[in-house]
């Protein structure tokens, strides 16, 4: 064989080889990055689809438009009606900023694009849409204007739904921004160390307070061991600890009931010290605390990281809402609506239905059972607590003249400043239409003082107008 020929040989073969590099490379992007790729926000093509196709609208339960596009020039723009009161849910669409909140989440749908393989791909390139589909949500445009005037400027975050279906009716996040006029105040929110860009219903984590301790009766309640009795001499101590009940009052002897109808801390630390970490931490997962909560919204994880090494002083803090344990407000509604519904946490719901451009409705969420979050029995019975609670505890201000309500306060200590003020509940008891978790960030006072009045108020509201 002649040394040209042996060239000849060694370049078709690696010719050969970076052939194979190449079709190896691509496939890695079809395979496993395409679809991180052409969903970036940031995407160019995605832009370029956006220029050439009306974007779907986005509707309340009850048809109310609350963004749209028009076209303007040789392009299609965005607006958005209602300024503040969507710009945690809806977020914005913007080629400067890219795309937030159910913009981005839903914008193969609002686009009317093809989910990303490479058939797709090309039949959107041949035959691309013109205008996309409406999406319609859950919530009620009347009571989320109304949530948001309770909160009243305050930091914090309130969420309403239906306990039964999921259904989100309210939610709501302040500090908020403007989507309307991004542009023009976009460093200003970006330098804003109150972080109005955070959505605090579904990724703001904070200790719960004794909102906590209706997980931590649950726990009692399921291990049968536990003497549910108790004598409270107003503190106790624990591995050398001193934890003291509201102002160091002594409740002198009382039963579980009792004990979350007056909040004693007391009660709660003792007895979650003797049920111990594991059980609680299985009440709390069943309750989706550890665990990510599927939702049309990016979610944080609440967490209480009961398989580490804690000491008694730990899980006496975790018991009564504090220590360790961190919540998002979206996953406390839901630990409201798995009371109310029978023990039964249902999957929460944003996006009810999507809506093609001749009417025809292209996709439907149905309700779905996220997780068995206790029995039938202590769902009951912790029901039934928490109406004492607000009947004669400290929740008398989430009270509804001629209704039911169950409700739990919390006045949760913050190492970083004043103290968060939470309320969780539901109404009617008998037949729960409305499930509320309320925090106010930083408030400075107890729940049962801002935060239940501000629940009940959405709870009448939801009852009186919600179909």
């Amino acid at each position: 064989m002649n040394k040209e020929l042996k060239r000849i040989i060694i370049v078709l073969s690696g010719i050969c080889l970076l052939f194979v590099v190449l079709i190896v490379y691509l496939s890695f992007f079809q395979v496993f990055k395409a679809d991180k790729v052409v969903n970036n926000s940031y995407n160019k093509r995605l832009w370029i689809n956006e220029e050439k196709v009306q974007r779907g609208s986005i509707i309340d339960r009850n048809g109310k438009i609350l963004a749209y596009s028009e076209k303007e020039g040789e392009t299609y723009k965005r607006f958005y009606n209602y300024g503040n009161l969507y710009s945690h849910i809806i977020g914005y669409s913007y080629r400067e900023y890219g795309k937030v909140g159910l913009e981005l989440q839903y914008n193969n749908l609002l686009l009317d694009i093809s989910e990303s393989t490479t058939f797709n791909e090309l039949k959107n390139m041949v035959l691309p849409s013109t205008e996309g589909n409406t999406l319609k949500l859950t919530l009620d445009h009347h009571l989320q204007e109304y949530t948001r005037e309770q909160l009243n400027g305050k930091k914090g975050a309130i969420v309403a739904m239906n306990p039964s279906s999921g259904e989100i009716y309210s939610m709501v996040s302040m500090p908020d921004f403007n989507t309307s006029s991004l542009r023009e105040n976009w460093n200003d929110i970006m330098e804003d160390t109150n972080s109005p860009f955070l959505n605090r219903a579904t990724s703001g984590l904070y200790a719960p307070g004794s909102s906590f301790k209706v997980l931590t009766a649950m726990s009692i309640l399921d291990s049968p061991a536990v003497d549910k009795n108790y004598n409270c001499k107003g503190s106790t101590k624990i591995d050398g600890y001193t934890l003291k009940d509201y102002s160091g009052k002594a409740h002198g002897e009382m039963n579980l009931e009792n004990a979350l109808v007056k909040s004693c801390n007391t009660y709660f630390a003792d007895k979650g010290v003797v049920v111990g970490k594991d059980k609680l931490g299985e009440v709390l997962e069943n309750f989706m605390i550890n665990k990510n909560i599927p939702f049309d919204l990016p979610t944080q994880k609440s967490t209480f990281p009961y398989k580490d090494n804690l000491g008694k002083t730990d899980i006496a803090a975790a018991s009564i809402g504090q220590g360790k344990v961190l919540v998002t407000p979206l996953n406390m509604a839901l630990v409201a609506s798995g009371i109310a519904n029978k023990g039964e946490v249902m999957q929460p719901i944003l996006v009810k239905e999507a809506i093609s451009p001749e009417g025809k409705v292209i996709k439907t969420v149905h309700p779905e059972l996220l997780s068995k979050g206790t029995d039938v029995f202590t769902a009951n019975e912790v029901k039934n607590m928490m109406v004492e609670v607000v009947k004669r505890g400290t929740g008398t201000n989430a009270a509804i003249k001629n209704i039911r309500v169950a409700g739990k306060t919390g006045t949760a200590e913050n190492p970083s400043g004043k103290t968060h003020a939470w309320f969780i509940g539901f109404a009617p008891a008998d037949d729960p239409q409305i499930a509320i978790a309320v925090v106010l960030e930083e408030d400075g006072t107890t729940g049962g003082k801002t935060a239940a009045p501000i629940a009940r108020n959405i709870m009448i509201e939801a009852l009186n107008t919600i179909k």
